[in-house]
C-alpha cells in the first residue's frame, strides 16, 4: 500500500496561464503542479482518492488510477471538488455506486453545489450522472475502506477541513493551524503531508518554515509539503530545507507501513 500524490500545486495550478515567471516557464517536471489531491493505493489494485480536483481526469491517466473504491473530502473549496463529475468513468467501468466521505459541512456543500447529482431531475435519472453515495463521518472518526482510515481537524482560515491517517501516514492540507487534540491524535505518525504553500504570509495557509514547524511539534521523521505555489522552484528550494524535510511532486510516491 502507499499514498500517490496526484497533484502538488495550489488552487491556480503550476505554471499559471499567461504567467512568465520562472518557475511557470522552467522544463523541470517537478515544477508541473496539478492541483493538490492524492490516492491512497491499495494492495488489491484499487484506489480511495484524496479530494476530486478539477485535473482528476488527467491525474487519474498520468498516474494510473483505474479503479476507485471511495474519495475522502478534505473541504468544499472548488480546487478540491471540482473534478466530482469525472468520477462517472468509474461508474462506468466499476457498475458500482462509489462511497464519498466528508464532515457535515462539506458534503452540504458537495451536495448543494452538485444538486443535480443528488436531487436529478427525474428526465436525467438513469442518465450519464455520477452515482455517489455520501458518508459523514465524525471529526475525530474511523471509517475501514480496505484499511483503518482515522479523520482529524484542521483550521484553513475559518473553515474546518479533515485531514486523514492511515497507517504511517497523515495528509493535511490546506491548513493554518493544527488544533492541540490532532497534534495529540498525531503522535507516532512517521510521515506528514502537509500544507506549506509558500514563503509569504498567506491568512489560510502554512508557510513553508510554518509547516515545517508544526511537522516539527507533532515530532514526524518525514516531512512533505504541499499545495505549492510557482513561487517555488522544485530544485532551488529543496536544496535549502532541513534534512528531513521535502518538496511534494506530482506522481510522488509514499509507501504505508
Amino acid at each position: 500500500m502507499h499514498l500517490r500524490i496526484l497533484g502538488s500545486g495550489t488552487s491556480t495550478g503550476v505554471p499559471i496561464p499567461g504567467c512568465e515567471c520562472a518557475v511557470c516557464l522552467s522544463p523541470e517536471p517537478k515544477n508541473k503542479r496539478t492541483r493538490t489531491s492524492a490516492a491512497i493505493c491499495l494492495d488489491d489494485g484499487s484506489a480511495i482518492l484524496i479530494d476530486a480536483s478539477p485535473d482528476l481526469r488527467q491525474q487519474c491517466l498520468s498516474h494510473q488510477i483505474k479503479r476507485v473504491s471511495a474519495v475522502l473530502f478534505t473541504h468544499a473549496h472548488a480546487d478540491h471538488i471540482l473534478g466530482i463529475d469525472d468520477l462517472r468513468a468509474f461508474n462506468f467501468i466499476q457498475r458500482t455506486i462509489i462511497p464519498c466521505y466528508g464532515n457535515a459541512a462539506t458534503l452540504a456543500e458537495i451536495s448543494r453545489f452538485f444538486s443535480y447529482i443528488f436531487n436529478p431531475d427525474p428526465l436525467y435519472e438513469g442518465g450519464a450522472l455520477a452515482r455517489l453515495k455520501l458518508h459523514e463521518i465524525a471529526p475525530f472518526g474511523e471509517v475501514n475502506l480496505g484499511t483503518k482510515i482515522q479523520s482529524f481537524e484542521l483550521m484553513h482560515g475559518r473553515t474546518n477541513v479533515t485531514g486523514f491517517r492511515f497507517g504511517s501516514v497523515a495528509y493535511a492540507t490546506d491548513c493554518n493551524c493544527i488544533p492541540e487534540r490532532t497534534n495529540e491524535l498525531l503522535r507516532g505518525v512517521d510521515t506528514l503531508v502537509i500544507d506549506g504553500l509558500r514563503y509569504e504570509p498567506h491568512r489560510t495557509h502554512f508557510t513553508i518554515p510554518e509547516a515545517i514547524d508544526a511537522a516539527a511539534k507533532i515530532g514526524v521523521r518525514r516531512t512533505i509539503l504541499i499545495h505549492l505555489t510557482h513561487s517555488i522552484d522544485h530544485e532551488a528550494v529543496q536544496a535549502t530545507l532541513p534534512v528531513g524535510v521535502e518538496l511534494a511532486y506530482d506522481g510522488m510516491r509514499i509507501d504505508i507501513e
